[in-house]
């Protein structure tokens, strides 16, 4: 099921990540639900597209790469 809004993502995705993130996790599910049937292939899919731009720092946050601007 596709996410409308970021309000609609699971509490996982908007308790942890930055509001940008949050943006390329809805957008790569949502792709990825409509290339894939697998529901896991979607989460894997988004949080791959999230760590592409995002890291996790050692306290624990979410924080843009450095080479992302």
């Amino acid at each position: 099921m596709p996410y409308d809004k970021l309000s609609d993502l699971p509490d996982e995705v908007k308790d942890n990540l930055p509001k940008h993130a949050q943006e390329i996790f809805k957008a790569a599910f949502n792709s990825a639900s409509e290339q894939y049937d697998e529901e896991s292939r979607w989460f894997a899919t988004a949080w791959a597209a999230v760590e592409n731009v995002y890291h996790k720092n050692s306290d624990g946050k979410w924080v843009k790469k450095p080479d992302h601007k």
